[in-house]
């Protein structure tokens, strides 16, 4: 059986609704996510893509935090690559102040989106790759803990809020994400956990949570290895009920990579889009390792998942089209977990 179940959410945007929507549906979806014990909610920072509105984490995840007073919230990810580590470590910081001991910083090295936003993002004509994310992470933690050694540049550059204001203060929680071995190589040797992107990359999560295990060194953050596996997930009544709604999001992964980004198809549009050879080809495996079906059988799925990859959490990525159908999704999985119904959290 699952240990621990969280969410990961892309703040969809379907067709016939609104972003201010979206955003609602979010907050709802992270009061659900606490009320029955999911451990923590996260964003996942986009750009460029009219049918997920997560440009913003921190933004989303202050929020957020005015909605929830339990699950730990954070970003999965920031894409550090487009953002200079000093603000991200002020902004976590902040959020950290909003919601002690409860936010989580995840960090990944893709740009979150096309080559020409990427570009525009880092104000840069240089090719957009992640070859600095070692060197950016290590800076982000200097100004996070405030440990910059003598003769650094920054030695006398504090991230404010931070440290440098008195020890009474927390700090997020540093997360490495990943889609292949570079980041899980990383995340190991640094002895940070670890959360791997099995929603678009399952091919590589064995191989990925193997290498980070072997890697892994004991830090003052974990004394052993730690990791999330994310995974693409649709509880409904009905079978065909759920694998509608997990069309919504195929078909909206596979309009953004074949250059038409748009707001997330409704299920009737899913279902009636004949998917071509080639378009089979851009997708892959994705829908098949999308776990979906009704809630006795997405457990089923989500307990085998678990085990084949030992992963420490599984964080349910409940991408679709509407906004009751996502609400549904989550509640019924946690029924199927048998979940208590915890109530809100004090004010």
């Amino acid at each position: 059986m699952v240990d621990a179940l969280s969410v990961l959410d892309l703040v969809a945007v379907g067709e016939g609704h609104t972003t201010r929507e979206a955003l609602r549906t979010s907050a709802r979806l992270a009061r659900l996510a606490e009320s029955r014990g999911f451990r923590r909610y996260w964003v996942a920072e986009h750009h460029s893509m009219p049918g997920i509105a997560s440009s913003s984490p921190a933004v989303i995840l202050a929020y957020l935090a005015a909605q929830t007073t339990r699950i730990r919230l954070g970003s999965g990810g920031v894409m550090l690559p487009n953002h200079a580590p000093l603000v991200i470590a002020e902004q976590f910081h902040t959020l950290e102040a909003m919601a002690p001991g409860r936010v989580d910083l995840g960090l990944g090295r893709a740009p979150g989106t096309d080559r020409l936003t990427a570009r525009a993002l880092r104000r840069t004509d240089g090719p957009a790759t992640g070859d600095s994310f070692p060197a950016d992470v290590a800076e982000l933690l200097g100004f996070l803990h405030d440990d910059f050694p003598d003769g650094h540049p920054y030695r006398r550059v504090h991230a404010v809020p931070g440290p440098v204001q008195g020890p009474s203060g927390g700090r997020p929680g540093v997360w490495l994400l990943g889609s292949s071995g570079f980041s899980a190589q990383l995340a190991g040797r640094l002895g940070l956990p670890f959360a791997f992107a099995h929603h678009f990359a399952a091919h590589h999560t064995i191989p990925a949570l193997e290498l980070y295990r072997r890697e892994f060194r004991p830090s003052a953050v974990l004394t052993e290895p730690y990791t999330v596996v994310g995974v693409l997930t649709f509880a409904a009544r009905t079978e065909r009920q759920a694998r509608d709604q997990a069309l919504t999001g195929a078909l909206t992964t596979l309009r953004f990579r074949t250059g038409r980004p748009g707001l997330v198809p409704t299920p009737e549009e899913a279902g009636a889009h004949v998917f071509t050879e080639y378009e089979r080809e851009v997708l892959g495996g994705w829908l098949e390792n999308a776990v979906h079906g009704t809630p006795d059988a997405v457990r089923e799925q989500l307990d085998e998942l678990r085990k084949r990859t030992g992963a420490d959490e599984l964080m349910l990525v409940t991408h679709g089209h509407g906004l009751e159908a996502r609400l549904t999704s989550l509640s019924l999985i946690a029924d199927a977990y048998g979940l208590p119904h915890v109530g809100p959290g004090p004010v």
